[in-house]
């Protein structure tokens, strides 16, 4: 892979960390549906590249392309587009959190719904596979997370950081992107992350965290159209 790892984190991970994930044709591979959304598709993508991501996805799927700045093909059609920024660490204060416990398995469907309350970004019913996932409860309920999604070599990204807004303005997003932070490189590895480029309360508060912007980045979805040619669709 040309350039660095961070420019097509996707593929990186897909190719690296997370290839036991990896569904795979051709040059294209992708997370199974229940575990992410991401597609890791090669830098500047020729039509081969795209026939095989139709394939994978199958004929009207939406396809969410990480970092993609290209066009798509015709036929396809953009469904969403966010300009969004990706950020590294810098020297942030990682360190663990007493009141953070390790969520597993059990508390999916108590993830679920906080994020389906807070819309933090995709969160699926295997995607605490990816990593470590952390969270506070109060009175047993689970009020904040984050965790661990793409793994480029070397880097870990976080993720899925959230809070029920019931409980915000008393810092626990901070606390737990410090803690799993803190997960990260006690591995030996570099946290990450991304949010929308127009989240600025967001941006300021990882920068202050110590988190620096690495670079600007898109997010896109595009539609397979729903007719596929006869050489697209073999062998699915």
């Amino acid at each position: 892979m040309n350039g660095h790892v961070l420019d097509n984190p996707a593929l990186a991970s897909l190719t690296g960390p997370h290839a036991h994930f990896a569904e795979r044709r051709g040059r294209v591979l992708r997370y199974p549906v229940d575990v992410s959304p991401w597609v890791g598709l090669p830098e500047d993508p020729d039509a081969d590249d795209w026939a095989d991501l139709a394939a994978l996805a199958g004929p009207g799927a939406e396809a969410p392309l990480p970092g993609f700045r290209g066009k798509v093909p015709d036929g396809w059609e953009v469904t969403f587009t966010l300009d969004g920024v990706q950020l590294v660490d810098a020297g942030i204060a990682a360190a663990p959190d007493p009141e953070a416990v390790r969520l597993t398995a059990a508390d999916v469907p108590e993830m679920l719904d906080l994020v389906a309350r807070t819309r933090p970004g995709p969160f699926l019913p295997r995607t605490i596979e990816l990593g470590t996932y952390l969270g506070i409860r109060r009175d047993g309920a689970l009020v904040a997370m984050a965790g661990e999604r793409l793994h480029p070599p070397g880097w870990t990204e976080i993720s899925a950081v959230c809070t029920d807004p019931a409980f915000r303005g008393q810092g626990l997003a901070t606390r737990l992107v410090l803690a799993v932070a803190h997960v990260i490189r006690e591995r030996g590895e570099t946290p990450f992350l991304h949010t929308g480029a127009g989240n600025t309360g967001a941006i300021r508060l990882y920068e202050s965290l110590g988190f620096r912007l690495r670079r600007t980045t898109k997010f896109l979805s595009a539609r397979v159209p729903e007719r596929l040619a006869d050489e697209q669709v073999v062998g699915i």
